[in-house]
């Protein structure tokens, strides 16, 4: 008879919201923080490049079935453009790959600048964890193998020039969904004003529901071998992840029939169902008496249960 493996770390739910520092990446911050509060499982909600910092959202236990949410959601990044040089990496950890004595003016950056608002078309840089045949782009651009990329939608809600400090930089607040690559931005906005670019620095203010105000920053966090893990009292609960997605209250016998796999009609839930609620296939918060139920998905005139808490 096998012996079952013992599981590890404490069995915590909730999310901690890290200030991120410069310099690790972002499982860097989810093992040191896994680590601080001793916990059995934890995932990050949307990586953040090794040169940012800033908001990074980590969910521990049962909050890790709510990162597609999170990483789906809204985000908000300052990032300075360091003009005339480009690199290999399009920021400044890279090497030096071009360099440009063009210098757009504030006009000429601000005219290029809607034709990265909306849906746009955007070419991951080249070290980035997209996978080419299998592989990681990163790996095969560190062996010198440039990757071929392809184009890929995103969706740029906001781009705003905020700051000039000198012709050489340009600070910017972008306004994004998911899969938006800063690096590609800027280094895409500095070829369409004629010269080159790449990202000097990069903050992230907001995941979602998440707030500066919320962070905490990770030398605050990390646990040294002689003192006792974090106290989950730093942590927000699950639900806190789904606040941006419309609630809709339900009845505990309706809660119950939702929990175990049973749709309600749409036509039940007139009066109930939440202007904000995209009836074409949108999401909703199901609420019972002031917990959350799960997220559910108003589809074919039935609210089906996507995702149960």
């Amino acid at each position: 008879m096998t012996r079952a493996r013992k599981l590890r770390g404490r069995p915590l739910d909730g999310w901690l919201i890290v200030d991120k520092p410069h310099g690790i990446t972002s499982t860097d911050v989810v093992n040191r923080v896994r680590r601080a509060f001793d916990a059995r499982k934890a995932g990050h909600g949307g990586t953040l490049d090794p040169l940012g910092t800033g908001i990074l959202p980590v969910a521990f236990g049962a909050a890790t079935k709510t990162v597609p949410y999170i990483m789906d959601s809204t985000k908000i990044y300052h990032f300075t453009i360091r003009l005339g040089e480009a690199r290999d990496t399009d920021d400044a950890d890279g090497q030096v790959s071009a360099t440009s004595p063009n210098r757009p003016t504030d006009d000429e950056l601000r005219a290029k600048l809607p034709a990265f608002t909306g849906d746009i078309m955007q070419v991951p840089p080249a070290f980035s964890a997209v996978k080419v045949a299998g592989e990681r782009a990163y790996d095969m651009a560190r062996e010198g193998r440039a990757p071929t990329l392809e184009a890929r939608p995103a969706r740029v809600d906001r781009f705003e020039l905020i700051e000039r400090p000198d012709a050489d930089t340009a600070i910017f607040e972008v306004q994004s969904g998911k899969g938006v690559y800063m690096r590609s931005l800027a280094r895409d906005l500095a070829i369409a004003c004629g010269t080159v670019g790449h990202i000097a620095a990069l903050r992230r203010l907001r995941v979602g529901p998440f707030t500066e105000s919320q962070a905490i920053p990770l030398d605050k966090i990390v646990r040294t071998d002689d003192t006792p893990p974090a106290s989950p009292d730093l942590l927000l609960p699950v639900e806190t992840a789904l606040a941006d997605i419309p609630a809709l209250a339900l009845t505990e016998a309706e809660a119950f029939g939702l929990s175990h796999g049973q749709a309600i009609s749409l036509v039940a839930l007139m009066g109930r169902i939440p202007r904000a609620a995209d009836p074409d296939c949108g999401l909703a918060r199901a609420m019972a008496g002031g917990r959350v139920i799960g997220l559910c998905r108003l589809e074919d005139g039935w609210l089906k249960p996507e995702r149960l808490l």
